[in-house]
């Protein structure tokens, strides 16, 4: 049974935060892969600031450096609000071996009671809160928790900076800059 961690998100553009977050809860967790899911339109947020398919660009180029990562398109493909439910379960009729593992920046941990049919998809896999400083993982459902060394790394913070004309250098890949500086994205 392979151990997948999944870890969705907009990706509005993918930054070493989230590469960070990734890498820890599968060396934390010793997952077999980390299957990033860039979402089409994410519920609890305004419409992004690209394309889905500038986004999944953005997130194979972030991730082509480490063989234990992936892009799936589960969500963009659908073209649709991305509840993780509908994602989870379509996931696991297609991957019925597969042991799946939720991740979460500790900021969303204290949500969770607010999500979509929650108790239904905790009966279908495990939550992981990355632990972040200034967030408190109180939630009434069980959440493995991995560490994080503390990165104030944000998408909002890149576009900001992006819209300033200021570097992103060392923030986010070059891979992912180049791909922002080839499509004009965020100007």
């Amino acid at each position: 049974m392979k151990r997948i961690g999944l870890f969705g998100g907009t990706f509005d553009p993918p930054h070493y935060g989230h590469l960070l977050m990734a890498e820890q809860a599968y060396q934390q967790l010793a997952l077999d892969e980390i299957w990033f899911i860039p979402s089409y339109q994410p519920p609890h947020k305004d419409d992004a600031k690209t394309t889905a398919k500038d986004r999944v660009e953005m997130t194979k180029a972030a991730i082509d450096d480490n063989p234990a990562f992936k892009v799936d398109a589960i969500e963009v493909e659908r073209e649709d609000k991305s509840y993780t439910l509908n994602t989870i379960k379509r996931l696991k009729e297609s991957y019925p071996d597969h042991q799946f593992y939720f991740i979460i920046g500790g900021d969303m941990v204290e949500y969770l009671p607010k999500w979509h049919r929650i108790e239904e998809l905790m009966a279908m896999l495990t939550f992981v809160g990355v632990n972040r400083p200034g967030y408190k993982m109180d939630t009434p459902f069980p959440v493995k928790e991995v560490e994080m060394p503390l990165i104030d790394i944000s998408s909002t913070m890149i576009r900001e900076k992006l819209g300033q004309r200021q570097s992103i250098r060392y923030l986010t890949p070059p891979n992912v800059i180049d791909i922002i500086n080839k499509y004009k994205l965020y100007s």
